[in-house]
């Protein structure tokens, strides 16, 4: 409003837009002098509008910079064993014939053998493989071990060990959904960028490109861009929590690093066999959902609905059953008639990614599992020993 209590420099911003009398104001107005009465008596009575400030307390300054040192000190002491990984690959185009290129990604040192852990995707179909150190070395680098399903690989480079500085491996059972998670990497080629953010989740299954799925993957708000896959994702104590490996298209703070759990599991058979053997029981079926149960007239709600078996399988060599006869069920073509699986040494097993997690997670090639199995209404416990997935 236009008040005689708003000051002198408003009064005369708006003496050309306050109306008077419902038309726009055609001439100047007087304005009173700031030493009259009237305007000293009207200032000294207006409440001030500026907000009060609040300084911190020096103890919360304290620990604000008591974190900041925290990640500071972390990066001096874990980025140099973060590299730049460069991979050429030869692919081959219509009119040019056989053609080179590039693709970066990041990895990181875990012994003074001059092991180093990275993404598959990031030296898959590689002609060569060169790997950058924090000190600007450039070293050609061998392809040790690789392991699709799980998105990993092991590179070694020959240097001198006291050019290596491993970073240790933390423990996936002390993760926490909240706690920090820090990145390191070489987004974009920008070498050794940090970025924190928190475990924003923790067990996800990741779906690949290829329908092949990831499982016990941990999600992360700490920004992973093209270039970070391959780097460590750290706790506060400089640990290897996980390996970044993916974002969620058109999304903003969704990453996702393949769990310590999985490397600790995989990387020492790569470095020794150069592959990952995984468990195989050699089913196909359906997840049982309430709707299919319904449908079916099954005796339980979740479990996997067995359909096929592959000859001599684990599975087959167990006695478990396959699919009897085909009907349709809506617009879908089901074999039904096998046997329910249920559970797997006592575990629930609720759907086919259960199954397949429980066997990725959770057993090894030879070990011997305990199916439990619904047949004709009876209730069975079959032993199986798994082998190596063909």
């Amino acid at each position: 409003m236009c008040g005689v209590t708003i000051g002198l420099l408003a009064l005369l911003l708006l003496s050309a837009t306050c109306p008077v009398g419902g038309g726009a104001l055609s001439q100047a107005i007087l304005v009173p002098s700031l030493s009259s009465p009237a305007v000293l008596a009207q200032i000294d009575a207006t409440p001030t509008s500026l907000p009060t400030v609040v300084l911190p307390l020096e103890e919360d300054l304290a620990l604000v910079e008591a974190a900041d040192r925290l990640v500071s000190e972390l990066y001096a002491r874990v980025s140099p064993s973060v590299v730049h990984i460069t991979s050429r690959v030869i692919t081959l185009d219509f009119f040019w014939g056989p053609l080179p290129s590039e693709g970066t990604g990041s990895g990181f040192v875990i012994d003074k053998e001059g092991h180093i852990v990275t993404n598959y995707h990031v030296v898959e179909n590689a002609e060569s493989i060169e790997v950058i150190l924090s000190d600007q070395t450039q070293v050609p680098a061998q392809l040790v071990g690789i392991d699709p399903p799980n998105d990993l690989a092991v590179l070694r480079i020959t240097v001198a060990p006291e050019k290596l500085v491993p970073v240790p491996l933390g423990d996936g059972a002390t993760l926490r959904v909240g706690q920090r998670a820090i990145a390191i990497g070489n987004p974009f080629g920008l070498d050794r960028t940090l970025t924190v953010g928190v475990i924003s989740a923790l067990g996800r299954p990741l779906q690949k490109d290829d329908n092949t799925v990831i499982y016990n993957v941990i999600q992360t708000d700490a920004a992973i861009n093209p270039g970070n896959s391959g780097g460590p994702l750290l706790n506060v104590r400089g640990e290897v929590i996980g390996v970044n490996t993916a974002i969620r298209q058109n999304a903003e703070g969704i990453g996702f690093a393949v769990s310590v759990d999985t490397v600790r599991r995989v990387v020492p058979e790569l470095i020794q066999y150069g592959r990952y053997a995984h468990p195989w029981l050699g089913v196909l079926g359906y997840s049982i959902t309430p709707e299919l149960a319904r449908a079916l007239g099954l005796p339980v709600e979740r479990g996997v609905l067995v359909a096929r078996l592959y000859r001599n399988s684990p599975a087959d060599r167990a006695g478990i059953r396959g699919a009897v006869r085909q009907i349709v069920v809506g617009n879908q073509r089901l074999l039904v008639g096998g046997d329910i699986l249920v559970a797997i040494d006592g575990v629930p097993i609720r759907d086919w990614n259960s199954l397949q997690e429980y066997l990725e997670e959770s057993t090894r090639v030879g070990q011997t599992v305990t199916l439990s199995v619904l047949r004709n209404g009876q209730s069975l416990q079959l032993s199986a020993t798994l082998t190596e997935q063909p």
